[in-house]
């Protein structure tokens, strides 16, 4: 299927965005990748992404551009709620984790509401 072609490609990083409170994908939510440098504690930031429609960006790791180290993926949800005519609780989010096989395709999606957010490890 050529619609999830983007998600399929092996060794990148991809997210999606769902807004919990309506049940619809967060479409227009700027997210950011940084990767931890070693000595830390230096995050550089390695890519910017804005959510489409389905809550969803390009990804934010090209085949084989993913080294074994820790990452942070940056949510900004307060300009996200904000453009909704919502306050938030939380500013931004984000997510630090560990990649240890770059090999492995990961998915890090995030459920958001105005009063909190849950994350997993996504396929």
């Amino acid at each position: 299927q050529a619609e999830g072609s983007a998600e399929t490609v092996n060794g990148s990083l991809t997210t999606h965005v769902l807004n919990t409170a309506t049940g619809l994908p967060a479409a227009g939510l700027a997210v950011r990748l940084a990767q931890l440098q070693e000595p830390g504690p230096q995050w550089m930031e390695l890519a910017q992404r804005w959510t489409d429609k389905d809550g969803r960006c390009l990804p934010l790791l090209a085949p084989k551009q993913a080294k074994a180290g820790t990452y942070k993926l940056r949510f900004e949800t307060a300009a996200y709620w904000q453009g909704l005519g919502h306050a938030s609780f939380y500013p931004f989010v984000e997510v630090v984790f560990t990649i240890a096989d770059p090999a492995q395709k990961l998915h890090v999606p995030l459920l958001i509401s105005p009063y909190s957010y849950t994350t997993y490890r996504g396929s």
